[in-house]
């Protein structure tokens, strides 16, 4: 398998096939346009239970298998909103742990999981969801970057707080909670909500430079009508 990165505003990934019997991986509706000799096949890509976990995730129960039949076909995945695609070797990262909708497409060899954050209230207040993804396994995986990606190599003990809605994902070395802003000014006039995300070392971090949804927010307050 070979892939390229096509196109700077709203990118797209894509993957050409060496051999017959290649394939790639989406959530439903991922695909933006391919050769002919691609076979599709949709299916919950585990089971049922494993496709229901994913959709409280924020990706679909459903996932879609593109299938190479024969040398140099080709398919390609775009991204949903202005930004980067991330290519990550899953091997050599050791695995990721990401926030919903970071996940774009992947090789069959790799395994997207459910994931729970070790404290409850991270979840039920961090703005992200109680649930996470857990990326494991061996080959590549491609994420959505919302913006631009900021990458953080935080040494052991090194903290980072970061808005949660900033958050990609981060190596499994990292340790992950929810922190309360400080001070009841900063809470209700500060602008940056109640929690922040608290990243503490060692291990990679990946940021994006757009909160999605505080943007879509904005755009929804101008909606008349709302």
């Amino acid at each position: 398998m070979q892939y390229k990165l096509i196109g700077n505003t709203m990118p797209a990934v894509e993957v050409l096939f060496d051999q017959p019997g290649e394939s790639m991986y989406t959530q439903s509706g991922g695909m933006a346009w391919m050769s002919g000799g691609i076979a599709m096949d949709t299916n919950t890509n585990g089971g049922i239970l494993k496709g229901v976990g994913r959709m409280f995730a924020g990706e679909s129960m459903f996932m879609a298998h593109y299938t190479a039949q024969a040398a140099g076909a080709m398919v390609a995945f775009a991204s949903t909103v202005a930004g980067e695609i991330l290519p990550v070797n899953v091997g050599e990262s050791g695995g990721l742990i990401c926030q919903k909708g970071a996940f774009l497409c992947a090789e069959p060899s790799v395994n997207l999981n459910i994931t729970f954050t070790k404290k409850f209230s991270s979840g039920l207040f961090g703005g992200e969801g109680f649930i996470l993804q857990e990326i494991s396994g061996q080959g590549m995986v491609f994420l959505e970057i919302d913006g631009d990606k900021v990458i953080k190599d935080l040494a052991p003990g090194e903290v980072i707080k970061v808005d949660t809605g900033n958050v990609v994902g981060f190596q499994k070395t990292v340790q992950y909670e929810i922190e309360t802003v400080k001070g009841l000014k900063n809470i209700f006039l500060g602008g940056e909500g109640l929690f922040l995300t608290k990243l503490t070392g060692p291990g990679k971090v990946i940021l994006q430079t757009q909160n999605f949804n505080e943007f879509a927010g904005r755009i929804a307050r101008l909606i008349p009508g709302r």
